[in-house]
């Protein structure tokens, strides 16, 4: 490989979804450290894409020779002994359409430097209130490692988790979600309040919003349907669909809201695509 920061992992576990999403874990280096909202790079080698769609069926293969690379935010708590991911598979993709058919046993590998700032910390202001995560898609992974850790439970108020799919199938780590009060706010004094918000656009659902991230704070519906008000008190995370992080910086920042910069400012996003 020509990634010397490269180690190798082991995949323990696969979970599907969706026919569009799986998530799976592998053993974590020794050493390895990371803040919870970052991501890495894994990789596969163009040899190793070849005997996995042999092994998982017919299909054509690459004739690539290098290394392929690409970003996954890690779901995991910084303090986990294993590793998780969550992939969506894009058909044509060069990376995702072979890294689908791993299963536990396989291996992968692992850029050992972690990246983004997609993180509490950046944050140097005084905390406020509430704490906004906003997410499409994969774009959860970044929001469940920061639920998983406990800074955020003990600094804010008010967590507020907005998560949006297409179709309710899509919608994926829902018991994990609906755990996280109990298992690690219930592991500090005076926990923040948390609030799940799921959004189904393409489909009716009971107990799901149906519009669009950046329409509902338009309309004032997020704040509306969890008592929490969306303002100059709030810290907003962003990740997902392009089009989506960048049609809500706009709605947010019609809401008085500006852009966190060198620690100053409200909303925060990762950029990665």
């Amino acid at each position: 490989m020509s990634d010397d920061k490269a180690v190798t992992l082991t995949v323990l576990s696969k979970t599907v979804w969706s026919p569009n999403l799986f998530s799976f874990t592998t053993t974590r280096p020794e050493g390895f450290r990371f803040e919870a909202g970052q991501f890495v790079r894994l990789g596969l080698c163009a040899d190793e894409l070849i005997y996995y769609q042999d092994k998982r069926q017919d299909t054509l293969k690459s004739e690539s020779a290098s290394p392929i690379f690409r970003a996954y935010s890690v779901v995991s708590s910084p303090y986990d002994e294993t590793l998780e991911f969550f992939s969506v598979v894009v058909a044509d993709g060069e990376f995702t359409s072979q890294l689908q058919y791993l299963q536990a046993g396989d291996q992968l590998y692992l850029n050992t430097i972690p990246f983004g700032f997609l993180t509490l910390s950046r944050y140097q202001e005084p905390t406020p209130k509430t704490l906004w995560l906003l997410a499409t898609g994969t774009g959860l992974a970044p929001f469940l490692s920061i639920l998983q850790d406990l800074y955020a439970w003990e600094h804010y108020d008010d967590i507020v988790l907005v998560y949006s799919a297409r179709t309710q199938s899509e919608l994926a780590y829902q018991d994990k979600i609906h755990s996280l009060a109990t298992r690690f706010g219930g592991l500090v004094d005076n926990p923040a309040r948390f609030y799940y918000v799921p959004i189904v656009t393409r489909e009716k659902v009971a107990g799901c919003l149906s519009e669009r991230i950046p329409s509902l704070i338009d309309h004032g519906e997020l704040a509306k349907t969890t008592g929490v008000a969306l303002d100059t008190q709030s810290h907003v995370m962003l990740c997902g669909n392009p089009q989506m992080v960048e049609d809500t910086k706009e709605a947010l920042k019609a809401q008085g809201l500006s852009m966190n910069r060198r620690g100053v400012g409200h909303i925060a996003v990762e950029n990665y695509w």
